[in-house]
């Protein structure tokens, strides 16, 4: 597993540098959310019509102006677009900001916590456990 995880972040890393720093977004907390969503793989489709790298619902694809969310470079984009207003929404806190993009901003400002959503829980731990090992590791 991690062999293959490497290749492709090598693969992805110009695309998520630039996103990174179009957006003032973290390049380890991109990563660990790909890492999370789609495990990297550009054309991952989930049961709910999540689609991608970033795993895009085509509401959220299409407020960000992705055409094409199985092309990687517009996937990354507009995912770390999201991700950008969502950790300004919640004051740059990851926690809320990850929920949010697993849940939806409205649940979690309602709670203005992690909400009890066992599925939710556990992406948001799944991803700042990635974000740890992506700081720790610097790659």
């Amino acid at each position: 597993g991690r062999v293959k995880g490497k290749q492709y972040i090598r693969d992805y890393d110009t695309i998520i540098q630039r996103a990174a720093q179009q957006f003032g977004v973290e390049s380890h907390l991109i990563k660990s959310i790909i890492m999370a969503e789609s495990s990297f793989n550009p054309n991952a489709i989930s049961k709910s019509g999540a689609q991608g790298l970033m795993q895009l619902m085509p509401p959220t694809a299409n407020d960000m102006e992705v055409h094409n969310p199985f092309d990687p470079e517009e996937n990354i984009f507009g995912g770390t677009k999201y991700l950008s207003l969502l950790l300004k929404k919640f004051n740059q806190d990851k926690k809320l900001a990850v929920a949010a993009y697993n849940i939806g901003p409205s649940v979690v400002a309602n709670q203005n916590s992690v909400p009890l959503i066992s599925q939710t829980r556990r992406f948001v731990e799944k991803v700042m456990k990635y974000y740890s090992e992506f700081k720790k590791h610097g790659d």
